[in-house]
């Protein structure tokens, strides 16, 4: 059995490398966290990535892979709201439907429901639930006719 030690090292290493080669190459923290929530397997919550698969332990993967989506969870709420506009339009502006679609998309939907990390305290999914439904209405403004005519 590993020790405590061992494991949180391993831990690092994999949050290390995961961070380093592959959300170092996406731009804003809405786009981290969209990716990494999309790692998570919606029936039974764990989380799945290929390329750390083939280099460490499950378990350590499935701890290192929820600390980063905590983290980036608790770093979009850190960071101010007109941040976070900014943040969510470059998201949403990369999504393949494009801006528009992908805004009433979320509203409809409440997509950002899924960016929730199970283990967030409720005040906080709460809170970034509220702040996203804000935000959403904000840039939905953008892309009603009479803003484009201006």
């Amino acid at each position: 059995m590993m020790t405590t030690l061992t494991q949180l090292q391993q831990n690092r290493r994999v949050i290390q490398d995961f961070t380093l080669t592959t959300l170092a190459n996406i731009p804003s923290l809405f786009s981290r966290l969209v990716y990494v929530a999309s790692l998570r397997d919606l029936s039974s919550g764990k989380y799945e990535h290929t390329g750390l698969a083939a280099l460490y332990p499950e378990e350590a993967i499935q701890q290192a892979l929820q600390v980063c989506h905590e983290q980036l969870f608790e770093k979009v709420l850190e960071t101010s709201l007109e941040a976070q506009q900014e943040d969510l339009r470059a998201c949403l502006s990369a999504m393949s439907e494009g801006f528009c679609v992908a805004v009433a998309h979320w509203q409809r939907m409440e997509s950002y429901r899924l960016l929730l990390p199970e283990q967030s305290p409720d005040y906080l999914k709460e809170l970034f639930c509220s702040n996203l439904r804000a935000l959403l209405e904000i840039l939905q403004t953008e892309c009603l006719p009479a803003h484009s005519d201006a």
